[in-house]
């Protein structure tokens, strides 16, 4: 079968992409408006860019069901700030529940019951229930458009992480601990140390 995506409404395309990209790992982003106050809200289309300097993007679509921006992404450009929030199983529940449409202004982390701590280098709070934070300053964001199905990728630079000593070992982190969640489609969320193998990266073929 082969589909141009161009011939497709945007959310049968995007039910296509996120069945596709798997699994997507979690960034789970606190933001403040200009007033000073609090949004936090998960995304999974999150990743890694580079080490030095050290960069993470993630991507919020506009939004399908008003055609406006999302919260965190007005937020950003508003104060150039922002938080990513590693998300372990044991908030997942808590984690699902801010990415409900709620109204400007309301404040998720009071909704899901999660607590604030204060960060460093950025004006955002941290998810206290959270093993690590990526305090991040943007460097960028490239638009793809305004429509619904659209979106925006917003790119970071890390200030700052915070790590929980018990993750930490031996300039690594242990994921067995984190116990990092993912995002596959629809409803559907995965475990991503459950089941794991490891491969050895080679230099050469033989």
């Amino acid at each position: 079968m082969k589909i141009d995506p161009g011939t497709l409404v945007w959310k049968d395309a995007y039910k296509l992409l996120i069945g596709s990209v798997v699994p997507r790992p979690i960034a789970f982003v606190s933001t403040v408006d200009p007033e000073g106050r609090c949004n936090l809200a998960p995304f999974s289309f999150f990743t890694g860019i580079c080490a030095e300097p050290m960069m993470v993007c993630f991507a919020p679509m506009i939004r399908g069901t008003d055609g406006n921006k999302k919260d965190t992404l007005l937020n950003i450009e508003a104060t150039g700030e922002f938080v990513i929030n590693v998300v372990g199983e044991e908030i997942a529940a808590q984690m699902n529940d801010c990415a409900i449409e709620f109204a400007p202004g309301v404040d998720e982390f009071e909704q899901a019951g999660l607590t604030k701590i204060a960060s460093d280098s950025v004006d955002p709070p941290r998810v206290k229930e959270c093993s690590i934070h990526l305090e991040c300053k943007l460097h960028q964001i490239v638009s793809f458009g305004e429509q619904p199905g659209a979106g925006s990728l917003v790119i970071g630079r890390v200030v700052l992480l915070h790590v929980n000593d018990e993750l930490y070992e031996n300039g690594k982190i242990n994921t067995g601990k984190l116990r990092p969640i993912g995002r596959l489609a629809g409803q559907a969320f995965t475990r991503a140390v459950s089941d794991t193998f490891e491969l050895e990266r080679r230099n050469k073929l033989e």
